[in-house]
C-alpha cells in the first residue's frame, strides 16, 4: 500500500525527499495539482474542492493513507474533511501539528493541556489563504499558552520560486521580513509555514538574522509520518505488486513542463506523469 502525497504543486517535494529518505521501504505517490497552483490567493471552498479531489484521486491510486504536504491545503481544507467523514480505512494528516510540536517541545503525539514555552515571540511567513485562516494560531492555542505570533502573508513568494526566478524570490524574502520586522522587531523563532519555503531557507535565515531559531517542515514531517506509521503499519504496507522505496510523481499539469521546473527546483532528475 503506498502513501500519497499531495500539493498544490511542486513545494510538497521538500516534503517527498523527506519522508522517502526516513521511510526508505515505503512506497509513495505524489500528486501535484499544477494546473491550478498556486492555492495561496484561492478563497477557501476552492481550496477544499481542489483538496478533496486531489485526495479522492490519491484514494483512487491505492493510498488509503494521504499527507497534504501543502500548508494552505492543511489549513483550509483538513479540518472540514476530517469533521465531515472519512470513507472507512481511509485517513488524511496535515503538515502543521508536527512543526507546532517542534516549536512546543512536544512528543509527537502529546496531547496534554496547553502549557507555557520557551519561545514567547514567533513569526510565521506563508501564504495569504493560510494566513488568512488563523489555522496555525488555533493549533497552537491547543498546545502552548502565551505566545505571540505575528503572521506575514508572503504574496508572489510560491510563484517566483515555482517559476525559478531565484533574484525575485530573495528579494521578496527579504521584503516580507522587513515587513514583519517592522511590527515585531525581535522574535525568537520563525515558522516557514509554506512547503515551497525551505527551497529558499537560506535567504530566510539571512533576512533574519543569527538570533532567530528558524523552523523548517520537511524533516519534522518525516519524523511524524514515521512515528504515524510505527503506530498504524496498515498504512505503510507494501501489497501485491508494488515497491518499496519508490514514488510515482502525478500532475494535472503539464508533465513535460512541470518535470523540468522540479528537476530544475531539486537539482535532480524528476518525472512527473498525467495524473
Amino acid at each position: 500500500m503506498a502513501v500519497g502525497l499531495f500539493d498544490s504543486g511542486l513545494g510538497g517535494l521538500t516534503v517527498q525527499q523527506a519522508v522517502a529518505a526516513r521511510l526508505p521501504g515505503v512506497e509513495f505517490v505524489y500528486l501535484g495539482d499544477n494546473a491550478n497552483a498556486p492555492y495561496g490567493v484561492r478563497p477557501p471552498e476552492d481550496i477544499l474542492r481542489l483538496t478533496r479531489a486531489g485526495v479522492e484521486r490519491l484514494w483512487a491510486e491505492g493510498c488509503d493513507l494521504v499527507v497534504l504536504a501543502c500548508n494552505t491545503a492543511s489549513a483550509a481544507a483538513l479540518k472540514t474533511m476530517q469533521e465531515a467523514g472519512l470513507p472507512e480505512g481511509k485517513r488524511v494528516l496535515g503538515v502543521f501539528v508536527p512543526l507546532i510540536e517542534a516549536l512546543t517541545e512536544r512528543n509527537w503525539g502529546d496531547n496534554s493541556a496547553p502549557r507555557q514555552v520557551s519561545v514567547q515571540h514567533v513569526a510565521l511567513f506563508a501564504t495569504p489563504a493560510t494566513v488568512a485562516s488563523r489555522a496555525f494560531q488555533r493549533e497552537l492555542a491547543f498546545r502552548a499558552i502565551g505566545v505571540d505570533v505575528e503572521a506575514q502573508p508572503c504574496g508572489g513568494l510560491v510563484d517566483a520560486i515555482e517559476q525559478g526566478d531565484e533574484i525575485l524570490a530573495e528579494t521578496l524574502v527579504q521584503a516580507h521580513v522587513a515587513a514583519l520586522k517592522r511590527r515585531m522587531p525581535k522574535p525568537e523563532a520563525a515558522i516557514l509555514g509554506c512547503t515551497h519555503y525551505p527551497l529558499v531557507e537560506p535567504a530566510f535565515r539571512l533576512a533574519l538574522g543569527p538570533n532567530v531559531q528558524v523552523f523548517s517542515q520537511a524533516g519534522l514531517v518525516a519524523e511524524a509520518l514515521a512515528d504515524y506509521l510505527d503506530r498504524h503499519p496498515e498504512f505503510g504496507t507494501n501489497g501485491p505488486g508494488a515497491t518499496g522505496g519508490t514514488t510515482r510523481f502525478l500532475t494535472t499539469g503539464d508533465p513535460a513542463e512541470v518535470s523540468l521546473r522540479a528537476t530544475q527546483l531539486l537539482k535532480q532528475p524528476i518525472r512527473f506523469l498525467a495524473a
